[in-house]
């Protein structure tokens, strides 16, 4: 496949670094399986290696061509760019650097919205962190309203196919981060996200949860001070795990109970609401009246 049929489908970017993706795991595999030099929280595990390909395959198919669709439609029915931009070598670094910018202000708010932390969670589930964790997205993602935050540079003037191409090259970069094999990347680190700086991202350490939202450049997170060291062992996962290698469940289960929050019953608008939006793990189920006095009274009882 040439550049321009890659430029004209976007969306099989990640097939065609697939082989490049492969080889890293086998190599981080040898490593760290084989040779045991690496963490035991690096090593792999089939049933969770076979979920994190299984939730890449339906994030492939969903995500990619909803993106392209958003984005056409747009066109389509509205048109209206600010510029018409043509891509040389400087407005695709300017491409780049637009993308990652608004790559932090999607993945932060996909931390801090519980909507969009109910498709991001699929990723930060694993209690393991290696190459194959890349791979851990979500079909879910579209109606997280993801590509709401690449909108507007299609209406700046680039093209739709380009900014796809964009980010899934952002995506694709990110791969490699994602391990326990390399400790530092020395100057590297003061301008770019590295393994290092990705992992306090994966940590449930209370330190590390909420930082480090870089996808390229480490410097938003510097700037807009959201920057953590790698200091201690991270503990990677969730603080309410899944526990589960099941793709599915893996996808639905954050969905199922922030749902189950929304609409339990003697809740008000502002309780579902925030069941729905509010940063999660912030929301507490309050208990109905009626039951806080019996709880009340139970208490004094004992008392």
């Amino acid at each position: 496949m040439d550049f321009n049929s890659l430029i004209a489908h976007p969306e099989v970017l990640l097939l065609v670094l697939a082989p490049v993706f492969f080889v890293c795991i086998l190599l981080e595999w040898y490593v760290g399986d084989r040779q045991n030099k690496l963490p035991l929280n690096a090593r792999y595990h089939l049933p969770e290696v076979l979920c994190n390909f299984g939730l890449a395959a339906m994030h492939q198919l969903t995500d990619i061509l909803t993106g392209l669709l958003i984005a056409k439609l747009y066109l389509m029915f509205f048109g209206w760019r600010l510029f018409d931009i043509e891509m040389n070598a400087a407005t695709f670094v300017a491409l780049m650097v637009a993308q990652d910018f608004c790559y932090y202000w999607f993945h932060r708010a996909s931390h801090r919205v519980r909507w969009m932390w109910a498709a991001h969670v699929a990723h930060h589930s694993s209690e393991n962190m290696n190459f194959s964790t890349a791979f851990r997205q979500s079909l879910m993602y579209p109606l997280a309203g993801m590509w709401i935050f690449w909108l507007p540079l299609v209406i700046v003037g680039f093209d739709p196919n380009w900014v796809v191409f964009v980010v899934l090259l952002n995506l694709g970069l990110q791969f490699f981060v994602h391990t326990q094999s390399i400790k530092s990347l020395g100057i590297f680190e003061w301008v770019f996200n590295t393994p290092s700086h990705h992992r306090v991202h994966h940590g449930r350490n209370p330190q590390y949860i909420d930082k480090n939202y870089a996808g390229i450049l480490i410097i938003w997170d510097r700037l807009f001070g959201t920057y953590e060291k790698e200091v201690g062992t991270v503990e990677y996962g969730i603080t309410k795990p899944i526990n589960s290698f099941n793709p599915l469940v893996v996808t639905f289960t954050e969905w199922r109970d922030m749902f189950a929050e929304c609409f339990a019953p003697n809740r008000t608008l502002s309780q579902r609401l925030g069941a729905l939006f509010a940063p999660p793990n912030t929301q507490k189920p309050e208990l109905p009246p009626q039951v806080e006095l019996t709880h009340s009274k139970v208490i004094k009882d004992k008392s």
